[in-house]
């Protein structure tokens, strides 16, 4: 069965914020926060059962991240409710993220959904 993009499944990068207070490795010692938000607009539910992001770099070199659920949770999004979450990111320099969340509608058909590119820029005076 072919994964079909379910567009009426609306990401929101509600905030990302540089917060130089979590723990970082050492060779990615800039942690950014963000929000997001996943609303249905469909007419069904939805059940997102993992995430892909990829992180570009200034320099090109890319990074991709793939796990199951969101935040250690698979949601189900009914009809015309949303899901909030937030989680991090650690980076070496400035970068540019995006992605796709995965799941099935409630008939079992699969989908996807893209995240919007955003950009980790570190302040000038981190």
């Amino acid at each position: 069965m072919e994964i079909e993009e379910l567009t009426s499944l609306e990401v929101i990068v509600d905030d990302v914020i540089y917060m130089p207070s979590l723990e970082a490795p050492a060779d990615k010692p800039y942690p950014f926060v963000y929000f997001i938000t996943i609303k249905n607009n469909s007419n069904q539910k939805v059940k997102i059962f993992g995430r892909k992001w990829i992180l570009t770099t200034e320099d090109g070199q890319k990074l991709v991240v793939e796990g199951e659920g969101v935040v250690g949770q698979f949601p189900e999004i009914l009809a015309g409710e949303e899901f909030n979450y937030n989680s991090y990111h650690v980076i070496s320099g400035d970068s540019q993220v995006g992605g796709a969340f995965f799941g099935e509608t409630n008939n079992g058909i699969p989908i996807y959904t893209k995240i919007p590119s955003f950009e980790l820029t570190i302040p000038k005076w981190a």
